[in-house]
């Protein structure tokens, strides 16, 4: 199997295959942090308007002195925002804290839909994309029947669905419905978080058979899966781990023993997005 360093998305336009989540790097050391990832080799960085970090993400970048068009860019419109002019008017804030001229990803947060304005933001989004703001755009969190509901009532398919994945969760259901409408998977929380399966049997001994770590293990698997992982590490040993496993494959029976972990339901805590509401 020959898996590439990059994903293509339905729009043309291409993400790395691993990103990094940003989630609380919000202070001078989380800038560190950032800016060391950049220099180990990451080229996506994952924010949103709820993690309080905007700022953060483009002094990174700026002290990276990486080209703009080298560093990927996402970001998220907060539930607060979804009414089409309020999330039109969030993406401008998005940039003017970031201090860059377009997103390279623009993602919904949460669908909310006891709300029901989401695919008033899907609108928006697709707006934006029209005046250059933003490059790509998507979704995170949403379910089928959110999908089904935003390209119905745009014609525009999300690029990518970011959702909940790691191995106590692996999501075949959602991994088929984005699948089946040409929506990458990005995975949120990939490791588990502190539920982490790295003392799993079936990630010990892979880990053990290919001379890896068992975080390497369960990146490799989510690359493997076709999905994008955005692992979050603030220390530049773990960082270059984390985007270091293009160099091994796992097998068929490995991945499957990796994918038997799930549980009915794994979720690191009550977010189904039928019910989750994030505002």
């Amino acid at each position: 199997m020959t898996i590439a360093n990059t994903l293509q998305l339905n729009d043309g336009a291409t993400l790395p295959a691993i990103g990094l989540g940003t989630y609380s790097l919000d202070d001078a050391a989380g800038v560190d942090a950032m800016v060391s990832a950049l220099e180990v080799g990451y080229r996506l960085l994952d924010t949103a308007v709820n993690y309080g970090n905007e700022e953060a993400v483009g002094e990174a970048i700026r002290r990276s002195g990486l080209p703009r068009d080298q560093v990927r860019v996402t970001s998220k419109i907060p539930g607060r925002h979804h009414g089409h002019d309020d999330a039109m008017t969030s993406t401008r804030e998005s940039l003017q804290r970031l201090g860059l001229d377009h997103l390279d990803l623009h993602l919904i947060h949460w669908p909310n839909p006891s709300v029901g304005k989401y695919v008033e933001a899907w609108q928006a989004l697709v707006d934006l994309q029209q005046q250059g703001l933003v490059r790509s755009i998507g979704v995170s969190n949403f379910t089928e029947e959110h999908l089904d509901a935003v390209i119905a009532a745009t014609g525009v398919t999300p690029a990518v669905n970011q959702i909940e994945l790691h191995p106590y969760f692996p999501q075949e259901h959602m991994r088929a419905v984005n699948a089946a409408r040409g929506i990458v998977t990005e995975s949120w929380s990939p490791m588990g978080k502190r539920q982490a399966p790295f003392d799993e049997p079936p990630v010990v001994a892979a880990a053990q058979a290919h001379g890896v770590t068992p975080g390497q293990v369960i990146l490799r698997w989510h690359v493997q899966l076709g999905a994008l992982p955005i692992p979050k590490s603030a220390t530049p040993q773990r960082q270059r781990e984390n985007i270091g496993v293009f160099g091994f494959e796992l097998s068929p029976d490995e991945m499957a023993a990796i994918t038997a972990l799930g549980r009915p339901d794994g979720r690191l805590f009550g977010g189904d997005p039928d019910t989750h509401e994030e505002m």
